[in-house]
């Protein structure tokens, strides 16, 4: 088998099995043990195991978009700023709750992919990815515009306040952040399974596949474009929001390009068209640029490339990918299988 097709086949196992429902007992297990977090790690530890969560959410929505309606977007940092600077505007300017703030933001956002990406989606291939890349890479110098500085700080940006535990609850404030975050994380997952299990779902990735025949069967491929791009805003918004409170700051710098970039890395390492891969991709973005730069301080992203090539070598349908195969040792043409054997002809 050639290199290309062994990475088709294990692109497509990878999106296979986000398919297939987690079993439950492996949920229960997960969510207890993300819960058992909060009295494990403390601080700084907390607030790491936060941001993986506000990412995972992030490469949800981008893999909503990317992976199963097959458009390629290289800005999606610009959506993560708007739901940061909608969630600190609304906190710091008009005394909103975060429990408020966040899933406003996330409409802000929705909104303004769908009214981003309704032109937009005229494009297609390289020529949205140009689009929304454009978008990326203008979003900071936006949020620096004087005009607008009464309301996102101008680059002095919004300081915030990281919200402390109600009712009483013997938690801090980065404990209670977190089981706040884990608990919008898992509403997100959960809808965004069911998105995909849902005919939409199905719609999404018949217009992936062959958009031609797509269209040929009455699916709406424009209204279904516009409306993934607008959901994948969505998600990215909630990321970008849980962000911020966890910094408790926002500033345009934060949001450069490689923001967006560092998206798209994600959900590749995480396996494109899954779902539980967001998690494996928000580890990879939250961890791995540290950890390159612990191994070489002069060149840490010549460290990280290396890391990253590896990574797709060994893995060309992503970690989801990699497990999957794992799991399946018999699959035709792999080791493991044993064939029937051939009765001889009389």
């Amino acid at each position: 088998m050639s290199t290309r097709s062994a990475s088709s086949s294990d692109a497509l196992v990878a999106s296979t099995s986000a398919r297939r429902p987690l079993p439950l007992g492996t949920a229960l297990i997960a969510a207890l043990a993300a819960c058992s977090l909060v009295f494990v790690a403390k601080g700084y530890q907390l607030f790491q195991a936060t941001m993986v969560l506000a990412y995972a959410v992030a490469l949800v929505g981008l893999n909503i978009l990317t992976g199963y309606s097959g458009q390629i977007s290289l800005g999606h940092g610009a959506f993560f700023a708007i739901g940061a600077y909608a969630a600190g505007i609304l906190m710091d300017r008009a005394g909103l709750a975060y429990w408020l703030a966040v899933p406003a933001a996330g409409l802000v956002s929705l909104a303004a992919g769908y009214l981003f990406g309704r032109p937009a989606l005229r494009l297609e291939g390289l020529y949205l990815a140009l689009a929304t890349f454009a978008l990326g890479v203008a979003m900071p110098q936006l949020l620096k515009y004087r005009h607008l500085e009464a309301w996102t700080g101008g680059v002095g940006g919004i300081v915030l306040t990281k919200p402390e535990a109600p009712w009483g609850l013997p938690l801090d404030a980065d404990q209670w952040f977190y089981l706040y975050a884990l608990a919008v994380a898992a509403l997100l997952f959960w809808m965004a399974r069911n998105l995909i299990d849902s005919g939409s779902g199905l719609a999404l990735r018949a217009i992936r596949d062959h958009a031609m025949a797509a269209e040929a069967m009455g699916v709406d491929n424009a209204h279904c474009k516009s409306m993934a791009f607008a959901i994948s805003a969505g998600y990215t918004g909630v990321g970008g929001a849980l962000s911020a409170i966890a910094v408790q700051f926002v500033a345009p710098d934060s949001f450069t390009m490689f923001l967006s970039i560092s998206l798209l890395v994600g959900v590749v390492v995480g396996g494109v068209g899954t779902l539980w891969g967001a998690l494996f991709g928000a580890l990879f973005i939250m961890f791995i640029p540290g950890l390159a730069e612990q191994v070489s301080k002069a060149a840490p992203w010549a460290v990280y490339g290396t890391v990253l090539i590896v990574f797709m070598f060994a893995m060309p349908g992503g970690v989801m990918g990699l497990l999957h195969r794992l799991g399946r040792p018999g699959r035709p043409g792999r080791p493991g299988r044993r064939l029937p054997r051939q009765r001889p002809r009389t």
